[in-house]
């Protein structure tokens, strides 16, 4: 029997988890009753951060189960760290490594599914929505259109794939060996190379609390997906500096036959709007560029992704 360790990145969730908790203890505990998981099966809560009572929570649930572990991080380092941050501590004595999302909407009931597809040879298990009726009509819609952007970028994703499957121990130790800081993990699991399944559920709405993606936050994560994967951006910027300067030939040529013709207007207008259009093509390219260079350079200070303040075992 294999020992699975259940990763919990919560962030200001007190709301939820108690709830969470007592749900994730009865289906493993019913899993290792039906003898398809080792007696020795825990729950590691990751709190990154959070200014609530969250951490409370999880000492008094640890107090009572000694399968409940957890981690508290020094400050909120975001959901990408909190989620490494306890793939690194599973993979020591885990042998399968499930990470969900503490609001649950995400099905807990399909693990037992998803430990079946492991079974049966996959190594990394997706769990894929394929109902998202209760999210809003905006965040369906630009979901998609994030999905199909980063695919045209090039950049593999799963459709509907948030950061809920099951990872076998080989699996998470090639993937921590991405040491890159800015890790978007979900365009990384793709590229392991190890076989995969899929399982799909329903999403259900959030019991309490609110989403700790705000637009704000998920505008910046799609930003991270796409500077972190692809420089297709960077080229764009190529092949719009190509094309500006191949229209100002144009223009130039055009300038000479109109004087030679007598035909030319002076104008004040049409300068100061191509000024302002080539002048905001600059400021735009820089900024592009200098995301660049500020991926570079955190990768180049090589600072801890997190910085782990207490330990529950």
């Amino acid at each position: 029997m294999e020992k699975l360790t259940i990763v919990v990145p919560a962030f200001n969730e007190e709301e939820v988890l108690n709830n969470t908790l007592q749900r994730l203890l009865k289906i493993e505990s019913k899993l290792i009753q039906a003898q398809i998981l080792d007696y020795s099966s825990d729950i590691l809560v990751v709190d990154d951060g959070s200014a609530d009572q969250t951490w409370k929570i999880i000492k008094h649930y640890h107090e009572k189960s000694k399968s409940i572990k957890g981690i508290k991080l020094s400050r909120n380092f975001g959901h990408q760290n909190a989620l490494i941050a306890g793939l690194q501590e599973a993979v020591v004595s885990a042998d399968l490594v499930v990470t969900i999302d503490a609001d649950l909407q995400d099905d807990p009931e399909t693990i037992n599914e998803m430990i079946n597809c492991f079974a049966g040879g996959a190594e990394i298990v997706y769990g894929v929505r394929n109902d998202r009726t209760t999210d809003t009509w905006f965040k369906r819609n630009s979901a998609g259109l994030f999905y199909k952007l980063l695919n045209l970028l090039g950049v593999k994703l799963i459709p509907n794939h948030a950061d809920f499957r099951l990872m076998s121990q080989r699996a998470v130790k090639t993937f921590l060996q991405y040491k890159e800081r800015n890790l978007f993990i979900r365009g990384v699991i793709p590229l392991l190379g190890f076989s995969t399944a899929k399982v799909y559920y329903k999403r259900t709405p959030r019991l309490a609390g609110k989403s700790k993606y705000p637009l704000k936050k998920m505008l910046a994560f799609a930003w991270n997906g796409i500077t972190s994967f692809s420089i297709i951006p960077v080229r764009f910027i190529l092949a719009l500096g190509i094309f500006t300067s191949s229209l100002g030939v144009v223009m130039f040529f055009y300038s000479i036959i109109t004087k030679w013709l007598g035909l030319t207007v002076h104008g004040w207008s049409s300068l100061m709007v191509s000024i302002w259009i080539l002048g905001g093509l600059q400021m735009i390219s820089l900024g592009i560029i200098g995301e660049y260079i500020g991926k570079i350079m955190t990768e180049v200070k090589q600072r801890p992704r997190y910085t782990i303040q207490s330990y529950l075992k």
